[in-house]
């Protein structure tokens, strides 16, 4: 039986990771050392790298099986369990809320409670931040669901699949440090935020493989946790220390919903038969 008739595809992580960190990162790089107003564009392309090498993967891959997975990943409105997402919307309001709350107690005000009038980057205008934060939502999860994660999540339970993927997407983000004008670089004022920016991506790689799997592995349902999650975070007034505060909160947050969705984080029926076991769950 070959692999087109059995849905069976052997994923390559190792080589995806490579080539995505490669062409990301030879496009920021560069704008590390380039002006504001040409780094936005650099920034973009790296954005787009993912994406592209997720596409390309599937493409060559020589499986239908892969590429109908792809395309009823993207297209698949009706597997969006709607009220799901919602749910992963106002726990992420929670995490904020709750944060703000406890820093309190460490000194923060209370005026975190409101809108920002900018966003933490510049140079792109305020129409241009609001289109980058959607792009970046789109993007990212095409490139991560369309192909990452599930080349990870073929070899061991989602569990440590989060706990892989959240390390190396937050590590993605490096060369964004230096770049003026983003929101890392602005990190920059103290060690602590960095670190805090780079041990967040963890937890958070579990909560996005939540909503992932709860909608069927829907990447349309992604991108719209990806969006408010980015909205939140660059509107909302918190400061570098109440986001620290926020990464212990989404720390436990993610600890209740690993305890409480059990059977999903650490079931091994997929595992060496992704694409088989989806398709099979969908007839």
């Amino acid at each position: 039986m070959n692999n087109q008739a059995s849905g069976t595809y052997r994923y390559r992580p190792v080589l995806f990771f490579a080539l995505a960190y490669l062409f990301t990162w030879i496009f920021w790089i560069p704008a590390i050392f380039t002006s504001e107003k040409v780094s936005p564009v650099l920034m973009l392309a790296g954005l787009i790298a993912p994406a592209a090498v997720s596409t390309v993967f599937v493409m060559v891959s020589g499986s239908d099986a892969l590429k109908q997975d792809l395309k009823n990943k993207i297209v698949g409105f009706y597997k969006v369990k709607w009220l799901n997402v919602l749910w992963a919307v106002i726990v992420f309001a929670a995490v904020i809320v709750v944060s703000i709350l406890l820093s309190l107690l460490v000194g923060q005000s209370m005026n975190q409670f409101s809108f920002t009038e900018d966003f933490s980057f510049t140079g792109v205008g305020i129409a241009g931040a609001f289109f980058t934060i959607a792009v970046a939502s789109i993007i990212e999860e095409v490139g991560w669901k369309g192909y990452c994660e599930d080349s990870i999540g073929n070899s061991m339970n989602w569990f440590w699949e989060s706990m892989i993927f959240g390390a190396l997407w937050s590590f993605w983000h490096f060369p964004l440090i230096f770049i003026q004008g983003t929101y890392q670089a602005g990190l920059m004022v103290n060690p602590l935020y960095v670190v805090n920016f780079f041990v967040s991506g963890i937890p958070m790689g579990f909560v996005i493989t939540w909503v992932y799997l709860a909608s069927d592995r829907s990447i349309l349902a992604c991108m719209i946790f990806h969006l408010f999650v980015n909205f939140m975070q660059e509107k909302i007034a918190m400061t570098p220390e109440t986001k620290c505060v926020e990464t212990v909160v989404i720390t436990a947050v993610t600890i209740i919903i690993v305890m409480a969705n059990k059977d999903m984080f650490f079931e091994t029926r997929h595992v060496g038969r992704l694409l088989e076991y989806t398709a099979g769950n969908r007839r």
